[in-house]
Formats: C-alpha cells, structure tokens, sequence
C-alpha cells in the first residue's frame, strides 16, 4: 500500500519505521523543514538545549523500532540510567535526593521528611501492579474496539477494578497512601505528566510513577534529540521518503473513504491510507472541513501548555542534579488557577540541566544550560507580552531564593517559548502540550481514537489521541495504529 503520513513528530517518525517494515511504501509530508516535531534542539552562545521534551522513560519503546527493522539499538541509538530521578525544593528549606533505585528512594524519603519507607515501598509495588494488570489494556491497545475489551486480560483486569482507583482523583489516592503532605504534593505532580490536574484527574494515573521509579530515567547520548535523529535514520534506512517544508492543505477522500492528500493547495498525491500526525483539532478544521467533525471530542478541555525559559548560566550549581522541582507553597491554588487561564505569582518551576551528564552542552568557559518550564494555561486570549515578564521576574526570584544567589546576574543568554509559539511551530492546537486534559475518570476513552470511524483508510497517531501525550505514549500510539492498518 502507498501510505502518507501528515507530520514527522516521533509519533509520525515511528509509524513510518513500523509501516516501512511491514513492506509498505510511506512518504512524510512535513511543514517544517526538520524532522521531529516537539522534540527538536537549538544552540545559543555555544549553549545546547533540548526545546522540548526532557525526560526519557521507558527506552524499550525506541529499542523495539530497531528490533523490529532487524538492527541493534545499542549500535546507533545509546542512553545510561540516571542515579538520581530528581531533586525537590520546598520553600521552607527542605531538600530531598530521589534516587532512582526505589529502596533508596524510600529511606531517604524516611531520612527528609519522616515518611515511613514502607508507605513508599508499598505505594511503588501498587503503581507497578496496576500497570501490570491494566497499563498494556489503555496504554498499547485501541480502548474502542471490540477485540480489546474481549480479551482475557481486561477479564483479570476487570475482577481486581477496585485496585486501579478508577473513582478517586489522584489526590485522593495519594492522601490514604502517605501521610505526609510533601510526599503527596511530590507524588500530586506525576499529573503534569500529561498535562493535567491531579485534583481531578483520576487515581488510575498513578501508575505513571511506576514508569520512573520502578524502570528508571535515563538519558540519550547526544541529548533527547537523539532520539529523533537515530528514528529518522533508521526509517530512511527502511525506505521512507521525507518531503520537508511540504504542509498538507487537505486530506481528499470520496465515498467516505481516503483517496490521498494535497500539499500546498496544488500537488495531488494519490494515497491508500493517511495517518495524520497533526493535532486531531486542526486534522478535522484545516484538512478536513466539509466533513462530519467529531465535536464532542474536539471541544473536550485542553492540556495545560507551558512557558519556558532556556537559559545559559556562567557557573554551575552542585545542589542540583539533571532534574530538579522548587514547588509552590499552594500546589491546589497553582492548577485552579491553570484552569481559570492564569498562572500563580509563585509557581512551581521545573529546571532541566543536561550539561550535568555533558560538557559538550556549554561554551568551553564551563556552566550551565538550564531548561525552566512553568506549567501554564493553554493560549485563550490572555495578554502574554504581560505575563511573560511577570513570570520570568516571579521565576528569577523563586531560584534566587532557594539557591541563595542572583541568578539574574549569571544568565548570559536566553531564549523563550509560550503557548503561542507552541502552537505556531508544532500546530499543537491553542499550545496545549498534551492535547486533551485527563480531568475526569472517562478521559481515556473520551481521547480520538486512532482510526476514523468514518472515513476509511484515516488514522491518527501522537498526543492529542489515545493514549496520549509524552514521548512513551506517542511511540504507543505509532504501535496501536500500525498494528491495525
């Protein structure tokens, strides 16, 4: 079959590889003129940042692409594990090192903050056990076909639903696990994960811990935007054809099934099948505008977006590690207000600094490259030339605080990305990050699916449909699609 896919995001990127080596013949169509979407990387001043995603988990996920193509991983993709997952701040002084070993993890949580390691022990032994029992059911198969719900594991699944908190949100299931407020607020943030409220979002999300603390955080060697550049290679060696700089203006089909697509308002490019890549959104409104819109879906809440702050630093900090969280004091206060557009005077702050596993990612001087994300609302009209600033001097002074010095007086260079720019560069509808929101117990099955039910021969893959958004699931939803074209 001749198969074309709409944007080379990793979601697209995979499904090429996937689709190339089940004897297909693929082509990419890409409005931008590089591969990978999201996951891209600049350098500034001699400084390298990764300008999207910057944790990497569940690495079997890319390994299973080149197994797949007959290659071994190890020779053109490697990472090494983390030791340490992340180092947290709170404002009253206290300081806590996660190791990534989970035993570790629980007496220094014992040692901090007094939280018994046993109730840490116990809560990453239920986070791993409901994955077990249900993470392939949501997160590696359709959740709208038959087939999958008369499988024998949503069976055993099914019996043990108690287990998955399906009907608590994941503050709640946090609450009856710990008993300390600092390991609940650490555990609250697992939300963010996928862009949404931990105050709202059902308990079944917390089986995403279980993907750092009991696989690991690892690192790719040359940065998270090696992860785009051995996919891309290893599907060029599988055949794929790649037109860059190529938006597709429409999806043609006729009698309720794909014909092909067209690229730049003129060229026809005749097509068995489509997966789009493309936010589900803007797939329907742009691409497919005298078709039946799937409303119900598309209007569905958003992700929360994200404003970040890329910074290079002249010194380096030993007290902080690869991943570092300096929390809010009101970590409820924070997300009502993403949900009302706004974003708190004292937010929480996630800094990513890779250059403290390599010092090719700074100038030859030495220092820091430092990646600073505050969680926001996603673009609804709010005045950014206003915010922006109000955040990055709200920022500055939190850091200051905490680390004891006038960051301000080290940065040497800086870049910035917001909900708008987001929007603009990856057509990621209104800069949201993870498409929908999974602010209530039905939002997996409320997500697109990764087919059209009608138009035949049209599938979807990436963060705005099942199972969601983050470099684990988009690499899923290649799979999920794959398998059922």
């Amino acid at each position: 079959m001749k198969i074309g896919i709409i944007g080379a995001g990793i979601a697209g990127i995979a499904s090429s590889i996937r689709l190339a080596a089940a004897g297909h013949e693929v082509t990419v169509f890409e409005a931008n003129a590089y591969p990978g979407g999201k996951l891209s990387v600049f350098t500034l001043e001699g400084y390298r940042f990764d300008a999207g995603p910057s944790l990497f988990t569940m690495p079997q996920y890319v390994e299973e692409l080149f197994a797949l193509c007959g290659e071994r991983a190890e020779d053109h993709f490697r990472y090494v594990q983390v030791d340490t997952a992340c180092h947290y701040f709170w404002e009253d002084g206290t300081r806590l090192r996660v190791p990534a070993d989970p035993e570790q993890f629980a007496e220094e949580a014992q040692r901090v903050l007094g939280v018994p390691a046993e109730q840490v022990r116990r809560f990453l032994t239920h986070s791993a056990e409901k994955y077990a029992l249900a993470g392939k059911i949501f997160l590696e198969k359709s959740l709208h076909r038959a087939d999958t719900w008369l499988s024998k594991s949503v069976a055993k699944a099914m019996l043990r639903l108690p287990r998955f908190e399906l009907f608590q949100t994941m503050h709640q299931a946090h609450q009856k696990a710990f008993s300390n407020e600092k390991m609940v607020q650490l555990f609250n943030r697992y939300a963010t994960y996928n862009g949404s409220n931990p105050y709202k979002a059902s308990g079944m999300l917390t089986i995403i811990p279980h993907f750092e603390h009991n696989i690991g955080v690892f690192y790719p060697e040359g940065g998270m935007h090696a992860i785009t550049t051995s996919l891309y290679e290893l599907s060029l060696r599988q055949g794929v054809k790649y037109q860059f700089s190529t938006p597709v203006t429409e999806i043609i089909t006729e009698g309720g099934r794909v014909k092909g697509l067209r690229t730049d308002g003129e060229s026809l490019h005749l097509l068995d099948k489509v997966v789009s890549n493309m936010d589900v959104y803007y797939t329907y409104k742009r691409l497919l505008p005298e078709e039946k819109h799937p409303e119900h879906i598309l209007n569905q809440p958003k992700s929360t977006s994200a404003l970040i702050f890329y910074w290079g630093v002249k010194r380096e900090f030993p007290e902080l590690g690869l991943h570092n969280i300096f929390f809010t004091e009101d970590y409820r206060a924070e997300f009502e207000a993403l949900e009302a557009g706004r974003v708190v005077d004292d937010p929480t702050i996630y800094v990513n600094i890779t250059s403290k596993l390599t010092s090719t990612d700074v100038p030859e001087g030495g220092g820091e490259n430092w990646f600073i994300l505050v969680n926001a609302p996603c673009h609804q009209g709010q005045d950014w030339s206003q915010v922006i600033p109000e955040i990055r001097k709200n920022t500055l002074q939190k850091l200051s605080r905490n680390l004891g010095v006038d960051v301000e007086s080290l940065l040497v260079c800086e870049d910035i990305l917001e909900p708008r720019e987001i929007e603009r560069r990856t057509s990621s509808h209104l800069g949201a990050l993870y498409g929908y929101s999974s602010n209530t117990m039905m939002a997996a099955f409320l997500r697109h699916p990764n087919f059209s039910n009608r138009i035949e021969g049209l599938h979807f893959v990436g963060g705005s449909v099942h199972p969601g958004g983050g470099i684990p699931l988009c690499l899923l939803s290649a799979k999920i699609t794959s398998e059922l074209i």
